[in-house]
């Protein structure tokens, strides 16, 4: 076990880097260095509650900037790195992948020699106690298909332009330990929901179109599976794999909690209904939309070697997470309505036609 007393948190003002540096600063008491890009997703008012907090240094700064990086690393000296900064969004990645490419795989391996070079001025046993978390996603391994989960050992098969650039930049993390010893961790998590959630994403959009009154767009026939693990508890789970995680290994992270599209928008419906009723379900708001090109089937995480290892089980069920995250946005107007009068406004991206079938 490893006990960082400084920590620099990459896509810190991201949706899951925010919860992370609020988890480590106000829960734990651990000194970080958020380093955010502030792009689109980029949100300071997701650090809100930490801004202020003596522990907490925000930095604006891109991971593909390698003189800035190693001036960051000279000046904190941090103990390890938390690796969230990175393009996310699959409907982004189809129509634009060469932010992706550049970010996902040239910001990895920028910030990886940044690391190694101040890892490797560190005294021995400082370097023994530091670690690089890699933080990647569970789409590097494919499409499952009605059955089985995917495992630390399953084979890469990225089908999206994301998927293909977080498959590299997994890759990079892993040869950088092999080849020069750096001490890493490495962790594929599911889909993630909760506060503070770009609303691109399926659930925020849908509680906010709803909201609105506007249509729910459901790709496809709405049976694509995904695991969803609310925030919250993939920031402690990260924490655990940091500190207590075997060097060199991969941890899959997920929250046990199946759903297809179809049922986690009516589940949405349900709570708006009930929370935010308006003069008709919300339900009619549903609205069946051309399928995403090479749209994934199922995803679904083996978590047993993690709850093994480290005893980390998510505390939330998806109906109470769920519940909590509608509350949330009902709560927090301000935050998502800054986001909807600007340049995102809930449009479909993605659109780029599929190949023909072999």
């Amino acid at each position: 076990m490893i006990t960082p007393r400084k920590v620099l948190v990459t896509g810190g003002a991201g949706f899951i880097g925010s919860a992370v540096v609020r988890h480590l600063v106000s829960d734990l008491g651990v000194s970080v260095i958020t380093l955010d890009a502030l792009t689109y997703a980029g949100n300071l008012a997701s650090l809100a509650p930490v801004l202020g907090n003596p522990m907490h240094r925000f930095v604006q700064g891109d991971i593909r900037d390698g003189a800035l990086l190693a001036d960051l690393f000279a000046k904190e000296r941090p103990d390890a790195v938390l690796h969230l900064a990175a393009e996310s969004h699959v409907d982004r990645s189809i129509d634009g992948p060469a932010t992706f490419i550049d970010t996902n795989i040239t910001g990895t391996y920028t910030l990886l020699e940044a690391a190694r070079a101040h890892w490797s001025t560190r005294p021995a046993g400082a370097r023994s106690a530091f670690r690089f978390h890699h933080v990647s996603t569970d789409e590097v391994y494919g499409s499952l298909g009605a059955e089985g989960l995917f495992t630390e050992t399953t084979p890469y098969q990225p089908n999206s332009p994301y998927s293909a650039s977080k498959a590299a930049s997994d890759h990079l993390v892993r040869a950088w330990h092999h080849t020069y010893g750096l001490p890493v961790v490495t962790t594929n998590c599911s889909n993630n929901y909760g506060p503070r959630h770009f609303p691109e994403k399926l659930i925020p959009l849908m509680i906010l179109n709803g909201l609105e009154g506007k249509p729910l767009p459901v790709y496809g026939d709405g049976l694509n599976v995904r695991d969803w693990l609310y925030v919250e508890d993939h920031a402690r789970a990260l924490w655990a794999v940091l500190t207590r995680g075997r060097v060199g290994e991969t941890y899959t992270i997920g929250g046990n909690a199946e759903r297809t599209n179809l049922e986690v928008v009516n589940t949405i419906c349900t709570l708006l209904d009930e929370m935010a009723p308006a003069a008709t379900a919300h339900s009619a708001l549903i609205t069946f939309v051309t399928d995403r090109p090479g749209h994934d089937a199922r995803y679904a995480m083996d978590t047993t070697k993690i709850t093994a290892e480290l005893g980390w089980r998510p505390e939330n069920t998806f109906e109470s997470g769920l519940r909590k995250t509608v509350r949330w946005y009902l709560d927090n107007r301000p935050w998502w309505e800054d986001i909807r009068s600007g340049t995102y406004q809930g449009q479909r991206l993605g659109l780029t036609e599929a190949p023909p079938e072999p």
